[in-house]
């Protein structure tokens, strides 16, 4: 197969894998990944291939949803591209990204080495600032079962990964632990870009939030 053809058998895989899962890391969170990663790698210079792979599998065995293991989604990675032929090189550059990519914690934060893993990690950034951010912040809340609120409960910034996997703070906090920190976090100028409006839009939305939780409005 050409790369061509391996993008496509990839998406179609990941499609079949994903769709309709609860979390917010379903195939269309995958979708949305995959073009904020062709726009701004285009943008960028990055090697398209393994941008695209790379987004495409990113959540492929979201570590959260494995108890923490971030090696599990790497690991499948690796198994399924070379289960396609795919070539050595490409399957280790790929398999690193997709190792590396999750934000586990503002005291956890690793480098990423490639320009193909900053493209991708400010792709999957993106999709979780936003409007779509706060639906899938909300959706993720409800499927882990998490109050939206709770008033007095200040945020905490997770200073580990396990600290950041075992929380159970209000999706409200959640903001304050992760979201509002990735316009900051963002590595290429083109996502910098991209994150800035969203984050915006966010504390707009908060201080609707609190106004109406408030009664002031």
């Amino acid at each position: 197969m050409n790369e061509e053809e391996i993008v496509q058998k990839t998406r179609n895989y990941v499609r079949r894998r994903l769709e309709g899962e609860g979390s917010g890391h379903d195939w269309w969170h995958i979708e949305r990944v995959w073009r904020n990663a062709l726009k701004i790698g285009k943008e960028e210079n990055a090697d398209m291939y393994v941008v695209q792979l790379a987004a495409l599998l990113h959540d492929i065995e979201d570590f959260k949803l494995h108890g923490g293991d971030t090696t599990v989604g790497e690991n499948a990675s690796k198994e399924y591209l070379r289960g396609l032929g795919t070539d050595e090189n490409t399957i280790d550059h790929v398999a690193e990204i997709v190792g590396t990519l999750s934000f586990k914690g503002a005291g956890e934060e690793k480098p990423m080495t490639t320009l193909e893993g900053k493209v991708v990690r400010d792709a999957d950034r993106l999709d979780a600032l936003g409007a779509i951010g706060i639906a899938r912040c909300f959706a993720y809340g409800g499927h882990k079962g998490t109050p939206i609120h709770t008033p007095g409960t200040k945020p905490k910034l997770h200073e580990t990964k396990e600290e950041y996997i075992k929380r159970q703070s209000s999706q409200i906090n959640h903001f304050h632990e992760k979201l509002l920190l990735l316009k900051d976090l963002m590595l290429t100028d083109a996502g910098k870009r991209m994150a800035q409006e969203r984050h915006n839009y966010m504390e707009k939305y908060l201080e609707q939030f609190h106004a109406e939780w408030n009664g002031e409005r």
